[in-house]
């Protein structure tokens, strides 16, 4: 990554600035039925008509045809018919403000998820005092999905040497962070040493690829994830024209046989590298949920970013239909590919900044159904070791989203919401808007 842009992203991920709605306490737990209602279970392809899902605490306790379930005396009853109920969605690269932000921003910011229907958050960017917050979000003390954090990022100014380093993996691990983030800057050596020190802990990490060290090597040393699809573009000479098939196959080979994952966040890159008119970005509707601060300084920075002449339109074009052809590659590998969008960061708002990244999915190819995958099943299956989740059946988390249209027809209706699920406490629309509202009208 260029350093103007990795500049950007690190000062945008430290940005916080004030909001002034408090929140609500989060619902209460109960037994709630969704009943007549179209299951999407994302355990195959496939939509279950009239059927009725009971939830009773944190748990889907019940999933059949709707004469066939009995609905629990003194439940709240959610009438489902002409509606499709989904897994709760995920953002595997998400960001919670940091602990001195202050707490409404905090909370704004979780609600924001929760609102479109993200009901899980891999926060990849650690600060000390998060995990408290972690344990507060995930007692339901707070409207919020739930959290699996990454602790403070291993980078070129917090790692010094290999052996600093391993001992950083080790006060990470016993802290009881979910994960370790590699940022750039790392030599080759301290990235071996984390990844030597994160077996031996039992730690996972995840990351940029450094460039000492390189995707092949990342790849072989056992990164799980790839954010950003960061070091293909690098190794398939990808801002210099269309990347080669042979080795674009290569690198989709190696990826799938080592097991990683990637995490494209697609429409966000296509920010960094100054695609867009300044005019399409400010004009996005969802920037009222976000303070004004923020927003001027997000303008602010893509107005330097636009007039810096080491912007190359023609290059930046390139990498972003490059970035398209490695993520169609990856999904017709075989390659795990998890949902995320780097929010919140340079224009791209906590929830709503995951319908714009599924159309730029959509773009390399991947189906409704795949797409879908990338944020429920797929995330279910990598924090298998954490919970059971990411599928609509007995036993699983109740994280559910209820929508007005069919979700594998067009992923746009996946901003239909009627309500979403949390651990089992339910948000229908009618209490969503209404928190949405306070929240804009607390930055007019």
């Amino acid at each position: 990554m260029r350093p103007a842009l990795l500049l950007l992203l690190l000062t945008f991920l430290k940005s916080a600035c004030a909001a002034a709605q408090d929140s609500d306490p989060a619902s209460p737990t109960g037994t709630v039925a969704f009943t007549h209602v179209t299951v999407v279970p994302m355990d195959e392809e496939r939509a279950l008509e009239d059927y009725t899902v009971v939830v009773d605490g944190e748990r889907i306790v019940a999933v059949g045809p709707a004469g066939e379930v009995e609905i629990p005396d003194g439940a709240i009853v959610v009438d489902g018919t002409g509606r499709w109920l989904i897994p709760g969605l995920a953002e595997m690269h998400g960001h919670t403000p940091p602990p001195d932000a202050p707490r409404e921003h905090v909370e704004n910011v979780l609600f924001l998820y929760v609102a479109n229907g993200i009901t899980t958050v891999r926060g990849v960017l650690g600060a000390p005092g998060q995990l408290e917050l972690k344990a507060e979000a995930n007692s339901g003390a707070i409207v919020s999905p739930t959290l699996y954090l990454a602790g403070p990022s291993f980078n070129g100014n917090s790692v010094s040497s290999p052996a600093q380093a391993a001992a950083m993996v080790r006060e990470q691990a016993e802290a009881g962070w979910d994960l370790l983030k590699i940022h750039p800057g790392v030599t080759r050596d301290e990235y071996d040493s984390i990844a030597v020190a994160a077996k031996a802990a039992g730690i996972r990490f995840v990351g940029h690829v450094p460039e000492d060290v390189g995707l092949l090597h990342a790849l072989e040393m056992g990164q799980e994830t790839i954010e950003h699809l960061d070091g293909y573009v690098e190794y398939l000479d990808g801002a210099e024209g269309p990347v080669d098939p042979g080795r674009l196959a290569e690198a989709v080979e190696r990826t799938r046989a080592a097991g990683a994952a990637v995490v494209p966040t697609m429409a966000l890159w296509e920010t960094l590298y100054g695609i867009h008119p300044l005019e399409t970005l400010t004009a996005y509707p969802e920037l009222r949920y976000m303070p004004p601060e923020m927003v001027a300084a997000w303008t602010e920075n893509y107005r330097e970013r636009l007039a810096d002449p080491s912007l190359d339109p023609v290059e930046s074009r390139t990498v972003i239909e490059n970035r398209t052809r490695i993520l169609a590659a990856l999904d017709e590998g075989g390659v795990t590919i998890l949902m995320g969008t780097d929010s919140p960061q340079l224009f791209s708002v906590p929830g709503f900044s995951l319908h714009r990244e599924l159309t730029r999915m959509a773009a390399a190819g991947m189906s409704p159904y795949e797409i879908l995958v990338s944020g429920t099943r797929n995330v279910g299956t990598y924090f298998a070791n954490e919970d059971e989740f990411g599928t609509i059946a007995p036993g699983q988390r109740a994280d559910l989203v209820l929508l007005s249209a069919d979700p594998l027809q067009d992923v746009a209706s996946l901003s239909r919401i009627e309500g979403v699920m949390v651990r089992g406490r339910w948000h229908p629309k009618a209490e969503i808007d209404e928190r949405l509202g306070a929240i804009a009208d607390s930055y007019r």
